[in-house]
C-alpha cells in the first residue's frame, strides 16, 4: 500500500495494484471539472488518462469518466452538441459492446449520456430557473453497478451539486421501468434541488456499466476540500468501486 499526498492534510492510502487500471477523462470545449475528475481517479489509486473530444480512438482505457461543465456553452441543449463529438461514437460503441466499457457521466456528463441515448430521459432547466450550488444528501438506491459497489444499499452520502439544467425528466412509462428494474441509482434526500421527477439524482443502464448523476462526487474525495460530512470523502467510492471491479475482473 502506498500513500498519495493530499493538498490539505494527511495522505490517503491507496492500493498499488489499482494503479494499473486506466480511467479516461474526457475534455470537451467548456468542460470545467476534468482535472478534478482526474485527481479523484488518482486519489482512488488508478491512473487517469486525458482524452480529447476530437480523438478518434479510446486507446487502452479500462473505463471513462465524462466530467461536468458547460460543453460548447450549452448553446443548443446541455450536452446536445457534445453527443456528436468523434470520441463519443467510440464511447457509445464500447459501452454497448460485449465488453461493456464502464462509463460515468457527472453533471454535464450525465446530460451528454442522455443525449447519446446511453441513458434514458432528458435534462431540462431547474424548476426554479436558477443556478444552484450546495452540498446535497443522496441515498444510494442501487449498489450493484460498476460505479456504486463500494457503497451500501440505502447508504446516505453527501456530495456537492452545482447546476442550472439539472432537472431529470422522462415519461411515466420510462420512470416506471426505471423503478421496476432497479435502475434508479441515486435519489435526492431531504430536498429536491431541481424538480427532478421522483427525486431522481442518478440512473444506470440495465447492464450497470453506464451511470449518470447530476451531483459531483469528484468534489468530495479529499479531507478539507469537500462537504463536512464524513471528512468530505463520500464521493471517493465511485472511483474505488470501478477500480476494484476492473482489477478484480468482476463485471
Amino acid at each position: 500500500m502506498t500513500e498519495l499526498p493530499l493538498i490539505g492534510g494527511a495522505p490517503v492510502a491507496v492500493e498499488p495494484q489499482l494503479s494499473g487500471a486506466k480511467i479516461g477523462v474526457v475534455t470537451f470545449p467548456g468542460t470545467l471539472d476534468d482535472r478534478d475528475a482526474a485527481r479523484a481517479v488518482r486519489l482512488a489509486g488508478g491512473t487517469a488518462v486525458a482524452l480529447w473530444h476530437g480523438d478518434t480512438e479510446l486507446g487502452d482505457v479500462d473505463a471513462v469518466v465524462i466530467p461536468g461543465g458547460f460543453s460548447y456553452g450549452d448553446y443548443l441543449r446541455a450536452g446536445a452538441i457534445s453527443r456528436f463529438a468523434p470520441l463519443m461514437s467510440k464511447i457509445i460503441d464500447a459501452a454497448n459492446s460485449d465488453a461493456k466499457l464502464p462509463v460515468l457521466g457527472i453533471c454535464n456528463g450525465f446530460q451528454i449520456l442522455t443525449e447519446s441515448h446511453l441513458l434514458p430521459g432528458s435534462m431540462i432547466k431547474n424548476d426554479h430557473l436558477k443556478f444552484l450550488c450546495r452540498d446535497q444528501v443522496l441515498r444510494v438506491e442501487n449498489n450493484t453497478t460498476l460505479w456504486t459497489s463500494d457503497y451500501e444499499a440505502g447508504q446516505k452520502i453527501t456530495v456537492p451539486l452545482k447546476n442550472q439544467d439539472g432537472q431529470y425528466i422522462a415519461d411515466e412509462k420510462t420512470l416506471d421501468a426505471l423503478e421496476a428494474e432497479g435502475r434508479v441509482a441515486f435519489r435526492y434526500v431531504g430536498f429536491n434541488p431541481n424538480g427532478s421527477r421522483r427525486d431522481i439524482a442518478g440512473i444506470t443502464n440495465a447492464a450497470g456499466n453506464v451511470v449518470g448523476l447530476m451531483p459531483h462526487p469528484e468534489h468530495a474525495v479529499e479531507p478539507g476540500f469537500g462537504p463536512e460530512t464524513n471528512a468530505g470523502t463520500d464521493g471517493l467510492g465511485f472511483f474505488t468501486s470501478v477500480l476494484n471491479k476492473i482489477v478484480g475482473g468482476a463485471q
